[in-house]
């Protein structure tokens, strides 16, 4: 029970570091039910070994593989052109897509490049040029076109993985300061040619409130780290964890565990979308059950 009950502690501790840091936050109600959380204890690892200060916005310029991707902007924007000419950057097709499957509402959608291995096969065909661009930068895990649509937002989320980091590189934008992120409430507007680096595990809102679609290069950077161990640990962690969450463009490509797994359990998630359509207080209540009796499966029933 002594064991349990620090390894409950400790991950007491995680969740708490999270819903703390930084000067945004969810209510506590909110954040202690946020998916957020499953890798609380994970994050905080992160957090303590990073190389690079642990703020919201970070500096590019830290990141030597970005200026490759800075320099050779309108190569990775002729290919997005191309793809978004040709209706592909779109949302997947069914739920295959559990990591952004909330944006899809919005009107966002994607055309992925790379996710935690090697290239998709639909991006080596159609844009070989922006393939080869991210061979030379080893530094990023995951990549994809991202497009908002005009009048879109993205309500305020963090992501769940904080051994990334989230690089946007703005290559068809609307120039306009109407069109921004914000990060833990600091505003970085997107224009062609110019990028951000930040910490996605701060809670993060986009707006586009031009009449204008955007389109980015969006990625994951691998998280410096200061010792090595850590940073070996970190890389078999996405290999391991982070690769389940591949998906497809086109009918055919593979799709990783996680989002396969996802396809079926969503099911289910439908049934809850319709309980808390019919009473809202009931599925309240059931989610903090739910919630309650997996820490309690977990922490203190063995």
């Amino acid at each position: 029970m002594t064991f349990t009950l620090v390894i409950f502690a400790i991950y007491a501790i995680a969740v708490v570091h999270m819903h703390y840091r930084g000067s945004v936050r969810f209510s506590a109600a909110r954040q202690l039910l946020t998916h957020t959380n499953y890798l609380a204890p994970y994050n905080l690892l992160m957090n303590l070994f990073s190389r690079l200060p642990n703020d919201p916005i970070l500096v590019t310029d830290d990141l030597e593989d970005l200026k490759t991707l800075r320099e050779n902007w309108q190569i990775l924007r002729a290919d997005a052109l191309s793809l978004m000419e040709q209706g592909r950057i779109k949302p997947a097709d069914g739920y295959s897509d559990a990591g952004f499957n909330s944006f899809f509402r919005s009107g966002w959608t994607r055309f992925y490049l790379k996710w935690y291995g090697e290239p998709l096969e639909s991006a080596l065909d159609s844009c070989p040029n922006s393939v080869a661009l991210l061979k030379k930068t080893p530094s990023i895990k995951a990549a994809m076109f991202a497009r908002l649509p005009s009048g879109a937002i993205l309500n305020p989320h963090r992501d769940p993985f904080a051994g990334s980091l989230r690089y946007h590189l703005g290559l068809i934008t609307p120039n306009s300061d109407d069109c921004f992120i914000l990060v833990d409430g600091q505003k970085h507007a997107w224009y062609d040619g110019q990028d951000v680096l930040f910490d996605e595990t701060y809670i993060h809102e986009a707006h586009n409130q031009t009449d204008k679609d955007r389109i980015i290069l969006f990625c994951d950077v691998n998280r410096p780290m200061k010792w090595s161990v850590i940073d070996r640990v970190n890389q078999f962690v996405g290999r391991v964890l982070m690769k389940g969450g591949m998906t497809s463009n086109e009918d055919g490509e593979q799709v990783g565990w996680f989002n396969q797994l996802f396809g079926k359990v969503y099911k289910l998630r439908l049934i809850s979308k319709r309980l808390k359509r019919w009473n809202k207080p009931l599925y309240i209540a059931c989610k903090y059950l739910l919630f309650l009796g997996l820490v309690y499966l977990i922490f203190f029933s063995w």
